[in-house]
């Protein structure tokens, strides 16, 4: 792992199993399983100033687990160089390594609907984290213009773009209105856990959870089953979930996605 955990947090977990889950460009995760199996959390580490931080996906989890099944904090802290997170791990297996990734007319229904539920179980009025279209703008735009964002964050339906005629087509597709609901955020299938029957046991990783158009997750969830299973169904999780395409929604929402984090 290019990224540390901090000292405190291993001395203090020293006894317990260390294995990695997960590394990106400025985040690192650890699974951490106590001797006796008795207990598995997991730590989240991010540089300082990456976005979401560890301490911002605290404050959501905190707020959210009175309404969704999300992990209970066992723990948090900053130091100069990081910001850290331990939580308990939850049932299930993600969907990326569920067996009913092997069945995907039976898997892509089975998200949408968890999506569907996830955005009706959560109320709007009460959240206190916005990413609306304006606030998510100001962000990309501060991206871009402090050197954060990069034509690399781009995926290859949109590398053909500067990062100058991405702001132009964002804000080209900006959304009029609104349909707002509390997002996930970052709805993909490692992001989703299930049972072995394939239920929906709860959701990771909601540090960009906020109030905004349900399209901003919906058009990534979409684009998450042609990321793991293949092109073919993302029409299958816009009927599960119970709405039509909406073409320039998508873009928008998956050109912000690509450069708000």
């Amino acid at each position: 792992m290019s990224i540390e955990p901090p000292a405190a947090v291993r001395s203090a977990y020293r006894d317990w199993r260390w294995s990695a889950a997960s590394e990106w460009a400025d985040q690192a995760a650890w699974r951490l399983e106590e001797q006796a199996g008795l207990r598995v959390h997991f730590l989240k580490v991010t540089r300082t100033g990456h976005f979401p931080t560890a301490r911002e996906e605290r404050e959501r989890l905190a707020w959210a687990r009175a309404f969704l099944p999300v992990p209970e904090i066992v723990d948090s802290g900053s130091d100069a160089a990081v910001d850290w997170l331990i939580t308990d791990a939850l049932d299930g297996t993600d969907a990326t390594k569920h067996p009913m990734l092997a069945d995907p007319d039976r898997l892509v229904p089975v998200l949408a609907r968890a999506l569907l539920a996830f955005h009706e179980a959560a109320p709007v009025d009460s959240c206190p984290f916005d990413f609306t279209a304006a606030t998510a703008m100001e962000q990309v735009r501060r991206r871009v213009r402090d050197g954060i964002a990069k034509p690399t964050d781009l995926h290859p339906e949109y590398a053909h773009l500067t990062l100058a005629s991405a702001l132009d087509e964002l804000e080209r597709l900006r959304p009029a209105a609104e349909d707002l609901v509390v997002c996930h955020g970052d709805y993909c299938f490692p992001n989703i856990l299930l049972d072995g029957d394939g239920a929906v046991t709860g959701y990771v990783d909601i540090g960009e959870l906020g109030v905004a158009d349900r399209w901003c997750d919906i058009a990534v969830a979409a684009w998450s089953v042609t990321w793991n299973i293949g092109p073919g169904r993302e029409d299958l999780f816009y009927d599960a979930y119970g709405v039509q395409p909406d073409e320039e929604r998508i873009t928008f929402y998956r050109l912000l996605y690509d450069l708000a984090s």
